[in-house]
């Protein structure tokens, strides 16, 4: 998905302003949950998102979307990533 593509989905499902987000190269996020929906497109780089037994690759043009106190963990490239989010 492209950039505006993504941010017209967000506004219509009542997302706000979107944020960029940048985690650096090779660093992970031991398991933990947002009080907020989440939804974004990966701009650059590679994000791992593992729920329960399952993870997912992201890359760029990918969009994940999480709940609301989703418990996940996270895990970033060696270029780290980028990506922009919509958060609610």
């Amino acid at each position: 998905m492209d950039r505006n593509a993504f941010t017209e989905s967000l506004t219509k499902d009542g997302f706000p302003e979107p944020v960029i987000v940048t985690r650096e190269a090779n660093a992970a996020m031991d398991v933990h949950e947002h009080p907020f929906e989440a939804k974004a497109l990966i701009l650059d780089g590679e994000l791992h998102i593992r729920i329960g037994a399952e993870e997912r690759l992201y890359r760029p043009g990918d969009v994940f979307h999480l709940p609301a106190h989703q418990a996940h963990s996270e895990r970033y490239g060696p270029n780290g990533v980028t990506y922009l989010a919509g958060r609610k």
